[in-house]
């Protein structure tokens, strides 16, 4: 696979879209993208929410 073919899988505009929605309203946290033989196959998200000391 060449690496011109890996960039395309990865800029799908659907993936872009759905990463973007994650993303959105979240202040703390990770996303991780796992990919299998070159394709995402899930994306995961963990929020982290700060409490402040004395709460």
């Amino acid at each position: 696979m060449s690496s011109s073919e890996v960039n395309k899988n990865f800029l799908r505009p659907d993936y872009v879209d759905k990463i973007e929605y994650l993303i959105s309203g979240m202040k703390y946290g990770t996303i991780t993208i796992v990919v299998q033989d070159g394709h995402i196959v899930q994306l995961e998200k963990n929020e982290k929410i700060r409490i402040k000391a004395g709460l």
